[in-house]
């Protein structure tokens, strides 16, 4: 099992920037693949970025793809996603999530363990 904790959220103007972080514990962190997702009102959860257990491979949403950057560092047990260029349509709770298995998937069912979220709000 692991425990995760995301912090870094907050509100920013489009165009801005934002870093999220999300501490891992109880397990060691490079056995697993880890990933973001996010949800916005009323919508499903989605992917966002997802990062092997090694960090060596990464991916991510069309969506984002060239805005944010998935990143670890396993010594400290930690997963970032530094977000720029934010548009309001970024909005939404972003989770956190820890699989099993070491290579990266960008399905919810995937992810067995998840952290509490941190809200990110973006104005135009």
């Amino acid at each position: 099992q692991v425990q995760l904790v995301e912090s870094g959220g907050g509100l920013v103007q489009a165009g801005g920037s934002l870093r999220l972080s999300c501490a891992a514990s109880g397990r060691t962190s490079n056995d697993y693949a880890m990933a973001w997702f996010r949800q916005g009102a009323g919508k499903e959860r989605e992917f966002v970025a997802a990062i092997s257990a090694s960090g060596g491979t990464t991916e991510y949403s069309d969506s984002v793809k060239g805005r944010f950057t998935v990143s670890r560092d396993n010594a400290k047990n930690t997963v970032f996603l530094q977000m720029t260029s934010l548009k309001p349509e970024d909005t939404g709770v972003y989770y956190c999530a820890a699989g099993s298995r070491r290579s990266p998937r960008r399905t919810v069912t995937y992810y067995d363990n998840w952290g509490q979220g941190t809200q990110v709000t973006v104005s135009s």
